[in-house]
This record gives structure tokens, sequence and C-alpha cells, in this order.
């Protein structure tokens, strides 16, 4: 269920807004645990060895988990990025009553929509209560229960290869090329929003060739507007000079 109210979800003491809070710029803790497809446990922040997207779903969402995965499977398909090389997916169960065979199951459903991409790219985790909670609060998810299920909002979560969280895309369905520059950003450790702005204004994305390349039009008109703006206040500003000096004489 799609959800995006300020209702409270008690968690292990703790009250979580229903939706995402973003943490920009804070690390993900170092004591996390959970158990990927395979039923081996593993340590989040040692897996996040190179720029990560994370998706927090349940696997048996009967609302928008299918269309947020579904999205996620689409634009690491339409990204000329290497996945599995240059970024990798966790994909996090937050329902503790989920087992690591469930999310096999859902993994492997996901995976052939991939065509061709690296399927250690993406690994499917689950855990138990008190380890999502940690998870959850350190990347800002917050979700409640509610009539047997659960108030969540869609989003892919960025993280750098040190455990950064650099960028929130909120959402189900994602636009290529803003994937691929938050990925990038993530590379770098960087978190700065302005960032993809400019390149998204500067950029655009060919749907046929998968390429990015600059907007000629788009710039080029840009700076015709800045130069005639430009000179027009020259202009400006040099008639009132011009009248100044008239008067003062």
């Amino acid at each position: 269920m799609f959800f995006t109210s300020t209702s409270l979800f008690a968690q292990n003491g703790k009250d979580l807004e229903v939706g995402i809070t973003e943490h920009l710029d804070q690390y993900v803790p170092d004591d996390i645990i959970l158990t990927d497809h395979t039923g081996k446990q593993v340590n989040l922040k040692q897996i996040i060895n190179k720029p990560t997207v994370v998706s927090f779903v349940y696997y048996r969402c009967p609302g928008i988990c299918s269309p947020l995965m579904n999205g996620l499977a689409q634009v690491i398909d339409a990204t000329g990025l290497a996945f599995g090389k240059d970024y990798q997916a966790l994909t996090i169960s937050f329902d503790s009553r989920e087992n690591w065979e469930l999310g096999r199951d859902k993994r492997l459903n996901y995976l052939k929509k991939l065509k061709g991409k690296d399927p250690n790219g993406w690994t499917f985790l689950t855990g138990d209560s008190a380890n999502i909670a940690k998870a959850t609060q350190a990347l800002g998810f917050g979700f409640k229960f509610v009539n047997n299920e659960f108030m969540h909002e869609g989003a892919l979560i960025m993280i750098s290869p040190d455990g950064k969280i650099t960028r929130y895309l909120k959402g189900i369905d994602f636009q290529p090329f803003e994937f691929k520059l938050a990925v990038i950003e993530a590379s770098e450790g960087k978190s700065a929003p302005t960032l993809i702005k400019v390149l998204k204004f500067c950029y655009s994305y060919d749907t046929k060739s998968e390429r990015y390349s600059l907007d000629i039009t788009r710039i080029t008109a840009t700076i015709t507007i800045i130069f005639a703006l430009t000179l027009l206040i020259y202009l400006l500003i040099r008639g009132r000079r011009r009248k100044l000096n008239s008067t003062n004489q």
C-alpha cells in the first residue's frame, strides 16, 4: 500500500514517520546483520563495497512493491552502466516474518527482467525485527502495519562504496538519466542535489541508442537568453550613467 502521511509506527521503542526521511551524508551502521537469498548471514555495511541501490519492500506486498521492483529492473536494463561491476542493488524485506527462501524466489522472478545483466549484482535480504529496525531507521524508511498490510512509500536509496547515503529517488518509476547520475554521484560520495539538476538540464537521454548527450539546443538557447539579458542590463546601466553625466554637466 502506498502511503505518505505522517502517521507513526512504534518499532523497538522508537516512533517512525510513515514515508521517507532523508538522511543524506549519514552512514550505514556497521552492526546490521541480515540474511541473503542463499541463507547466508551478512553484514550490511560490509557488502556495500561499490555504489549501491537499496530498496525496502516486503515480498508478499499486494501494493506498490512489485511496481517498484519492476521499475528498478527496467531502469537497470536501460542504464548504460555495468550492473554488478559499476554498481549493485540490495533489496531488503522490512517484514521480519519473511524468510530468505521467499527472497530467493522473488529474486529469480526479477532477474528474468534484466536481459543478460550480471545476476550477482542484485541481492535480496531478510532479517529479524531488531536488525530491520536498525536498517530502516538508519536509512530513513518509515512504515506502519495496519489491517495485515504495511503502509509505506516507494523509493530507491543511493549509497556510496564507503556506506554514505547520497541520494533518494522517490516513487516507482525512474528515469534512466537521473538514475545513472545518482549512481555516478554515489560512486564519488557526492550528495549535492544541484548536480543532478544541472546535468539533467544540460544532457538528454536517447532511448534508442541508450546514450546520453549534450542537449545543444537547450544549452544554446540558455546562453542566448543569458547574453541578451546581460546586454540589456549593460545598456540600461550605460544609459543611466550617460543621463547622470549629462545632468552633472
